[in-house]
């Protein structure tokens, strides 16, 4: 039989299509030709997997040789289709059992000189291989450790062609070589910072506790030196620990990003892109290979975004269909990607361009109009998604001396925080909801849900004032359903209601 065929794996956003390698001979001048919709690179895979057999001492045929990708109507990016085409090409001629390569997930880029280099995605084609009942999968020894966190499918890790080919019955030697490692940075657990170091902001604490109980998102002014970023970067310790269904999800895009992947991290991931950044850089994106973008890569966890105001108008706005569906859709030609991207947003921004507009003790400089442009850099829709607006002031000299430590702990802090979660799941037990954030306004303002109308009084006063939108009335209410999980309370009260609006809008009852 002169056609041979095995499996590989396309990969649009984290989810992962088999594809099937089919090789064929035909009795006509020599030719090696890839059909089947594929980019570039894989285009060049002809001179790369012709050199890596030479090298190997593995003849293909002397035949006109087609190779076709099928399904043919999905596109196929990259350079990890390599191996399967090289296996499908020396089964069609005999030289492997075409038996044994069809039953096998091929994944991997060739060198020239016969070894298997890394590919990126590794761990969520391993997991597509998985779903589709694959029972053996082979991979580059440089993603060996990342593939084997996908439990319940064989993991073969090869250093080279030669050393695949013997597994696979050719009567070759194997050549010896040292795994080749995966360029891109290694994924590494962050170094956890406890709320205890925080001195003299305890509003602002209890304000972070609430956004993590209730998934709430968060933006904090203030002048320079006031501890913003201290209070963002310690969000991700008081947030519940990542199941390994989360855990596994935050590492397949780790992955797809080109990190390397060693093990499953429980803690929620934080992303801190500079204020610089591209529209591309935060949604993802690429010109030859779609790649998540730092929206993607908070997700499960926090996206930091520091100095706020500085960011392109174009790239905060960026950020408003994720928040509300959680998830990031990248269109390219012929291609769309669909990323997670379910985070909580934390933003942290100065009151003015001088940063001292308010602030004790210090003199503003700027006119006006100029703290006028800089409040309105992020845009009305944007802000009417963000649930919490705190002004953090600069703590004074004699408690920022002071030896005591904040008896509000990370760890103290993320037992309330998981109890007060535990509550809103027992309370939306049965919809599609587990944070209180997540939940419709409408389905909150329904008569089983409804807040006491005394309780809401100063709420409904906000709305008819024109201070609030229906937008903003809905993520007070979320916000004061939240006080309550933490509080362990059944239903939101008029205190509840005063704390959840202040929080909002900085409005007092």
């Amino acid at each position: 039989m002169t056609t041979a065929r095995t499996w590989a794996v396309a990969l649009t956003g984290v989810d992962g299509h088999l594809v099937e390698v089919e090789a064929d001979l035909s009795n006509q001048t020599p030719d090696f030709k890839i059909i089947g919709l594929p980019d570039k690179s894989l285009a060049e895979a002809v001179q790369r997997v012709h050199n890596a057999c030479k090298n190997s001492s593995l003849d293909l045929p002397r035949r006109r040789l087609t190779v076709n990708l099928s399904p043919a109507s999905l596109p196929k990016q990259g350079s990890g289709f390599d191996l399967s085409i090289a296996v499908a090409s020396l089964a069609a001629g005999g030289a492997l059992s075409q038996r044994s390569v069809a039953r096998t997930v091929h994944l991997g880029e060739l060198g020239l000189d016969g070894r298997l280099r890394p590919v990126p995605g590794v761990l969520p084609a391993v997991f597509a291989a998985a779903r589709a009942g694959f029972e053996t999968v082979i991979v580059p020894s440089g993603n060996e450790a990342e593939a084997r966190l996908v439990p319940d499918i064989e993991v073969r890790p090869a250093a080279t062609l030669s050393q695949v080919a013997v597994w696979h019955g050719a009567d070759v030697e194997v050549m010896e070589s040292d795994p080749v490692m995966l360029a891109g940075p290694l994924s590494e657990p962050i170094d956890e910072l406890d709320l205890a170091d925080v001195a003299g902001q305890e509003d602002a604490v209890e304000a972070l506790i609430v956004a993590a109980a209730g998934g709430h998102h968060l933006l904090l002014s203030g002048p320079p030196g006031a501890g913003k970023t201290m209070l963002a970067r310690r969000l991700p310790g008081i947030l519940p620990r990542l199941t390994e269904d989360e855990a596994l999800e935050v590492a397949s895009i780790r992955s797809l990003a080109g990190e390397a992947v060693r093990r499953l991290d429980s803690t929620p991931p934080l992303e801190s892109p500079h204020h610089s950044a591209s529209v591309a850089a935060l949604v993802g994106g690429g010109s030859r290979v779609v790649r998540p973008g730092a929206i993607s890569r908070a997700h499960r966890g926090v996206l930091f975004l520091d100095e706020a105001a500085e960011f392109s108008r174009v790239a905060l706005d960026a950020l408003r269909q994720p928040l509300e569906s959680g998830s990031i859709e990248v269109i390219r030609s012929g291609l769309t990607a669909l990323f997670p991207a379910r985070f909580q947003l934390i933003m942290a921004m100065n009151p003015c361009p001088c940063g001292n507009y308010g602030a004790r003790g210090s003199e503003c400089v700027c006119p006006s109009i100029a703290i006028r442009r800089y409040a309105t850099r992020l845009s009305g829709p944007l802000r009417d998604r963000v649930d919490i607006e705190l002004h953090v002031a600069r703590v004074s000299a004699v408690r920022a001396m002071s030896a005591d430590r904040s008896a509000m702990t990370s760890e103290r802090a993320r037992a309330r925080v998981v109890e007060a979660r535990e509550r809103a799941c027992a309370r939306w037990q049965g919809t599609p909801w587990r944070r209180n954030a997540e939940v419709p306004g409408a389905r909150l303002r329904q008569p089983d849900l409804r807040v006491a109308a005394d309780a809401r009084a100063p709420l409904d006063r906000a709305l008819e004032r024109g201070a609030l939108t229906l937008r903003g009335y809905d993520r007070v209410l979320r916000l004061a359903w939240t006080m309550a999980d933490l509080g362990g309370a059944d239903r939101p009260g008029r205190d509840e209601v005063g704390r959840a609006l202040f929080l909002k809008r900085g409005y007092t009852s």
